[in-house]
């Protein structure tokens, strides 16, 4: 435009902006002026990643006593924190558990540190409180029920088979017995004695041998020592500077051959000697 004195007047001008513009521009310089709002965003994004890596999980089979579970457990959870819910499955106590999973499971290494992965099999082994009680409660009345048995048990002496030998008496060519007293075994035969017919029977010790010979008015039989099972006695009742003696001959009790009226010092010299313990020469 031109003005009075011949110049030129420069005039500015300011291109209107649209109403739309102007608002976002006011947005934006809103955001650059209030940070907070962004941070407050990004932060609600955080949030929200985290709570995705808390819930993660893996699904287990978990094997205890032949049964099968399946347990969907956080995979940051530890070998302890593994156990208590082991414990809610099964009941069986974390401190009596022992969990496998390629060796003994560690309880401070959580489940993600040692590999475990969905579909994992985790073996557990262990009885419950209840379970132990179970077994040891019946074992231990019957050890209490075999006691009282064998307290309860008639002694031999007083048995219908040896009561009708034992109601003869004393032999009346018994050899002395010596209460209290060990004594070697004689070097000639032990006789005297009755057998489980009534009969009388010496014992004979063929130490070079290595037999025993039972003789009776019959005959003699010759038995090697070392096919000799075993050898028991007993005191005889009102007599104890006396025994029964039984040699099992065979595999079974019912091999014994029962001797009555052994004198008590030569008791101990007859196992030894035929049981092969020490030799008396």
């Amino acid at each position: 435009m031109a003005t009075q004195d011949g110049g030129d007047e420069v005039m500015m001008e300011t291109e209107a902006k649209p109403k739309g513009a102007e608002f976002a521009e006011s947005i934006h310089k809103k955001t650059l002026s209030d940070p907070g709002d962004a941070t407050t965003q990004d932060s609600k994004l955080s949030n929200g990643d985290e709570a995705q890596d808390k819930q993660e999980t893996v699904d287990l089979k978990i094997i205890w006593n032949k049964n099968k579970y399946d347990l969907k457990i956080p995979v940051n959870s530890t070998g302890a924190q593994l156990k208590e819910q082991i414990h809610s499955l099964t009941g069986l106590p974390p401190a009596m558990q022992k969990v496998m999973y390629k060796g003994l499971l560690p309880e401070d290494k959580m489940l993600r540190d040692i590999k475990i992965t969905s579909g994992a099999k985790i073996m557990v082994v262990g009885s419950t409180i209840n379970d132990v009680l179970a077994v040891n409660t019946p074992k231990e009345v019957i050890q209490q029920e075999v006691k009282a048995e064998e307290n309860k048990k008639e002694p031999l002496c007083r048995q219908k088979q040896h009561r009708k030998v034992l109601d003869k008496g004393k032999p009346d060519d018994i050899m002395p017995a010596i209460k209290g007293a060990k004594e070697r075994l004689p070097t000639v035969p032990l006789s005297g004695m009755f057998n489980k017919s009534g009969g009388k029977v010496r014992l004979t010790f063929k130490l070079e041998q290595d037999q025993l010979w039972i003789g009776t008015k019959e005959r003699t039989e010759k038995v090697p020592m070392g096919s000799i099972k075993n050898v028991v006695s007993e005191p005889i009742e009102d007599h104890e500077d006396y025994h029964m003696m039984a040699f099992q001959l065979g595999p079974t009790e019912a091999s014994q051959y029962w001797v009555y009226w052994v004198p008590v010092q030569f008791v101990d010299a007859i196992k030894d000697t035929v049981l092969g313990k020490w030799q008396y020469f």
